[in-house]
């Protein structure tokens, strides 16, 4: 499926109004809780149930616990029922979530803002398994690049677009009022958009849901084992969620105490990552010409480690005391080389990720499917909370600096790609197929 086919996805009634779903979930879920951030990071302290880095990191845990504890439960639902009819009720959650918020937001009660982003977490854990199990029942096979490309591309502008607008709203005069609307707003026009996804049918409407949800989230992991390729394709995805929180928590303290960015440096380079994924993701896409193609993860995860590694030696450490406004960062040709590494980066994350989520769908039975979509998001969870702890002991304990902890972070990629492509052969063989098929047709 070429560039030009798979933009024409967007203009089918089969999968517009699902694109535009997920992207104002994922545009809501970022503008809340960042939203939610810097109203803390701003708050006076007496405001605050306890200090502010600590509510901070516990908003950014709170977030992704739901994850853990509900994904088992969100996976055997949406194999069992009708996935349109579950997107809506899911959506339908997130108005009254935000309606609620919204009060809160206006008196900005902290502790209850707290504990609605917990739930605004429940609601995306649900929907995360019927986002991906429903792209296969709506999308032709030659479709499913395609399908998936614009998926991430749309998921990580969300992102960007959302993580930018608490920012811009939060400056308003009457920031608060902004927020309260805007929440209420971007969540009754995200079930509006679900009123048109066409019904698509259980997978598995006989299936018995066990509720004992930590014993279920086993079950589902042990059963993505016995097909390797999907199996080692679910621990790459992960691998990537971790290396990308890892860049991304970073990202702040590399701006402005490593390079002296003002705040405005710190969304620049934000920036420049999610829009390299949303290109990449999109080239993948037209790479592939239609086909759920393997061959195409090896270059992205190649791609990572180049571009990680010279990152290492891109920074350079400020000597200025003072902020840099990005008129006077981007003066300097080093930091130039930093935002186009970041661009980079995202680049090639978006070459590596997205063939990995087709093939999981693709090679999954179709009532397991939103099950093993749920064991990933599980998984993923998890080496998220391991990439956190890892930042925290090579920079904290180990007293690294950030330097250093970006070429690790290629290293190792190249170590875990490596050791993934060896347990599934599939994707150098395909690899080297495409390039001599390259060769020989010149």
């Amino acid at each position: 499926m070429g560039q030009q086919s798979q933009l024409a996805l967007l203009g089918k009634k089969r999968f517009l109004p699902f694109f535009l779903t997920q992207f104002l979930g994922a545009f809501n879920d970022n503008l809340y809780k960042n939203s939610l951030l810097l109203m803390a990071a701003f708050a006076a302290a007496e405001s605050l149930p306890f200090n502010s880095d600590l509510y901070i990191n516990l908003a950014a845990g709170l977030f992704i616990l739901p994850f853990f504890l509900f994904s088992s439960a969100a996976g055997q639902i949406c194999d069992k029922y009708e996935k349109s009819m579950i997107i809506r009720r899911i959506k339908l959650l997130e108005i009254v979530i935000m309606a609620v918020a919204s009060g809160f937001i206006l008196t900005q009660n902290y502790l209850v803002l707290l504990a609605l982003l917990f739930l605004m977490g429940i609601q995306s854990a649900f929907f995360g398994p019927v986002k991906y199990a429903i792209i296969p029942q709506h999308l032709n096979e030659n479709e499913l690049m395609g399908g998936n490309a614009l998926v991430e591309m749309g998921t990580f502008v969300a992102i960007l677009v959302g993580t930018l607008g608490a920012g811009i709203l939060t400056e308003q005069p009457d920031a608060t009022v902004w927020i309260a609307i805007s929440v209420v707003l971007f969540a009754i026009l995200g079930y509006l958009a679900s009123l048109f996804i066409p019904k698509a049918t259980a997978a598995a409407p006989d299936l018995k849901i066990n509720w004992n949800l930590f014993q279920q989230s086993l079950i589902m992991i042990r059963k993505t084992r016995s097909n390797d390729s999907v199996h080692k394709s679910i621990i790459a995805i992960s691998w990537f969620w971790a290396l990308g929180a890892a860049y991304l928590t970073q990202l702040p303290n590399l701006a402005s105490e490593t390079l002296k960015g003002s705040p405005e440096v710190v969304s620049i380079m934000l920036a420049m990552f999610i829009i390299g994924v949303a290109a990449g993701s999109l080239f993948c896409g037209q790479l592939s010409k239609g086909r759920v193609e393997p061959g195409i993860v090896p270059i992205g995860a190649l791609g990572l480690s180049l571009f990680g590694i010279d990152l290492y030696f891109a920074i350079t450490p400020a000597t200025t005391t003072n902020l840099l406004s990005i008129s006077a960062f981007v003066e300097n040709a080093e930091n130039l080389r930093v935002l186009l590494d970041l661009g980079m980066i995202g680049f090639f994350s978006g070459l590596f990720i997205v063939p990995l989520y087709a093939m999981v769908q693709q090679r999954t039975p179709a009532n397991l499917r939103a099950q093993t979509i749920a064991a990933l998001n599980v998984q993923n969870s998890f080496y998220m909370v391991v990439s956190a702890l890892f930042g925290m002991v090579c920079l904290g304990v180990l007293q690294l600096s950030i330097e250093p902890f970006f070429l690790t972070l290629g290293v190792l990629n190249l170590l875990v790609c490596a050791l993934i492509f060896r347990r599934v052969p599939e994707f150098i063989e395909r690899f080297v197929a495409r390039f001599v098929k390259k060769v020989a047709g010149h």
